[in-house]
């Protein structure tokens, strides 16, 4: 990743962030969508003190909002030759929470429409007390637009991204100092 590369949202990504934008506060969900992508200097010093080493850049991900307590949710670049929309989707907290949430934007846009937020998907084996999803007609229908033969409840999109990438946390923690 460079400084200078394109840092637009892809379409069905920015018109689902556009609504979440509208809703913060709103619906019980965590989640604060940023207008773009932090640049690649914003990511990698992100990076290194979430990791406390210097030595990293932030190249494997792209960040494009966070939770109220600032952990980050991004796209995870790990699948080599594979287009931004078809990268997972992560989430790293503020107090070192870490969770592959959906396999890719198809799946996030479904995990949002069911009313998830980063922090609710990486945090659902042990949800806030008195939290509820509660589905999002807007983000249902972008959902529907981008994605419409890609529908599975929120549970089985995080369980799909767990299964398909359960050495994430160890991955990350191996970077740590």
């Amino acid at each position: 990743m460079t400084s200078n590369e394109d840092r637009r949202f892809p379409r069905a990504l920015a018109s689902a962030m556009a609504v979440r934008l509208d809703c913060i506060g709103e619906d019980g969900v965590d989640f604060e969508p940023f207008e773009a992508f932090l640049t690649a200097d914003e990511t990698t010093d992100w990076f290194r003190a979430w990791t406390g080493n210097g030595e990293l850049n932030g190249d494997d991900f792209r960040v494009f909002g966070q939770d109220g307590t600032g952990g980050y949710v991004a796209f995870w670049l790990i699948r080599p030759g594979q287009q931004l929309v078809e990268q997972p989707v992560v989430f790293l907290g503020s107090e070192g929470e870490t969770g592959v949430i959906a396999r890719n934007l198809a799946a996030f846009l479904w995990l949002l429409a069911d009313g998830f937020g980063p922090w609710e998907a990486s945090t659902a084996h042990d949800p806030e007390p008195g939290w509820v999803p509660r589905p999002h007609r807007e983000l249902a229908a972008i959902a529907e637009e981008f994605a419409p033969d890609k529908r599975v409840p929120a549970v089985t999109v995080i369980e799909q991204a767990t299964q398909e990438f359960p050495d994430f946390d160890d991955t990350i923690t191996e970077l740590c100092r």
